[in-house]
């Protein structure tokens, strides 16, 4: 089904962590978010409007010491720009409009000094916009958009038709590298859980993601603190998230050597499923990883910058690629089409960036549970409180129209985890998952330097 572009606003607005997140060379306590409006003509004449979010997470996307936030927020306000610069008037699917700007897109931002996961931002933003409003304007959802192939994909029919969304998923829990384990000294106090102790005793969780921070002696002490409450319950899996703190992967070897030496660990380095980007992407796919894999299988995350990265990765003996809206949504689905043609043993992972409540939140869900990841990393519930910020008519939209995904508690409309587990069924409406939209004249249109 082609359409063309008709209008594309940028807006923001700020988002105040409740707790301050510390990933990488990051630590995280407010960011802005950004939302993308579009508007766009069906051949058949009818318009329709859709919209997507995504949070300008500093010190991920370009990890440049030298850099400010704020420095980095414009980065990704650039990256939109750029994008909002190539959809034109002309006619086209949904992946043709990706698919006939993606280059020149990478090779605009590159003119601005933006490397390609940078460059990747804005399209990904946009393109779930147009995606929703062409499931809008044709009254189907996500998943049938994608399963018969409305959108345009150059893939196998056979496998789309494959995908089953399912009608939960498992939240896996992030501990990061400041999050407290078993006490704090500085508590929030309000009433939301802070330890990693009251996190599983509020959520039930039995999927965990760990930081660890490229200090093998300070990690095997941070996961031991973990562990002392994790072996405490029943059965749970859990991942490493290296974040590109090693330089290679003999220090990543180095790191899982201790761990399987520690006793205090014996429990946890059975129950680690994958390592995800541990080695920093300047040196991540410049040799091989195989003697690392060969212990436990590794992903790329920060590394997929563009769309034959995963394919360079399996060379070197990497297993895995994340899913992240922020990366794109048509690389995700691409990227599992791969794992199921190379067979056992490769596979997608669903990882969060700070992911917020509302649009963000919901697309990002109804992308992984599609592609039939059965956990995802979840965090944004545990670093803001849900919509507290938001005016109460547009929460109360929201608990209305995804009323399995969403419960009211501390104040604000808030993600619900039960058992570990998150209900998804309200996504499969008319729209890529969004039965509700913000208010947009609570927003300030985005400013581009």
């Amino acid at each position: 089904m082609k359409f063309s572009v008709r209008q594309i606003d940028l807006f923001e607005r700020d988002v105040r962590l409740r707790m301050p997140f510390r990933f990488g060379i990051v630590t995280l306590t407010e960011a802005p978010q950004a939302f993308a409006r579009v508007r766009i003509r069906l051949e058949n004449g009818a318009e329709a409007e859709g919209a997507a979010a995504e949070l300008l997470a500093p010190k991920w996307f370009d990890k440049n010491p030298a850099l400010s936030n704020e420095e980095n927020f414009d980065q990704l306000r650039t990256s939109l720009a750029v994008a909002k610069g190539m959809y034109g008037s002309g006619a086209n699917t949904a992946y043709g409009h990706f698919q006939a700007h993606y280059r020149d897109q990478i090779e605009r931002a590159a003119g601005k000094g933006l490397n390609a996961l940078v460059a990747c931002y804005g399209p990904a933003l946009i393109d779930r916009a147009l995606l929703d409003a062409l499931c809008r304007g044709l009254g189907i959802s996500f998943y049938d958009a994608v399963r018969r192939n409305i959108v345009g994909l150059e893939l196998p029919a056979a496998f789309l038709e494959s995908l089953r969304p399912s009608s939960q998923i498992a939240a896996r829990h992030t501990v990061g590298l400041l999050d407290p384990i078993t006490a704090t000294e500085q508590r929030v106090d309000d009433g939301l859980p802070e330890t990693l102790e009251e996190v599983i005793a509020r959520y039930g969780h039995r999927w965990f993601k760990l930081k660890v921070g490229g200090d093998v002696k300070a990690d095997v002490e941070r996961l031991a603190a973990i562990a002392s409450v994790l072996d405490r319950g029943g059965e749970y899996h859990a991942t490493l998230d290296g974040n590109e703190q090693y330089e290679d992967v003999d220090g990543v070897l180095e790191l899982w050597k201790r761990i399987k030496a520690e006793p205090r660990l014996r429990r946890l380095a059975t129950s680690v499923v994958f390592i995800e980007q541990p080695i920093k992407r300047q040196n991540a796919l410049s040799a091989d990883i195989s003697a690392l894999a060969r212990e436990k299988p590794v992903i790329i995350d920060e590394s997929d910058d563009t769309l034959d990265a995963f394919a360079r990765a399996k060379s070197l003996g990497y297993r895995g690629v994340s899913s992240k809206t922020c990366k794109g949504i048509y690389k995700s689905i691409i990227n599992a089409a791969r794992c199921a043609e190379w067979g056992k043993g490769y596979f997608m992972s669903g990882e969060d960036l700070t992911i917020q409540a509302g649009l963000a939140l919901q697309q990002d869900l109804a992308l992984v549970s599609l592609l039939g990841i059965t956990h995802v990393e979840r965090n944004g519930h545990h670093y803001v409180n849900g919509m507290a910020a938001l005016p109460a008519e547009e929460q109360d939209a929201f608990l209305r129209a995804h009323p399995d995904l969403y419960e009211r508690s501390h104040g604000a409309v808030r993600l619900r985890i039960t058992k570990g587990q998150i209900a998804t069924g309200s996504l499969n409406c008319p729209g890529f998952a969004s039965a509700a939209m913000p208010d947009w004249n609570q927003m300030k249109e985005m400013k581009i330097k």
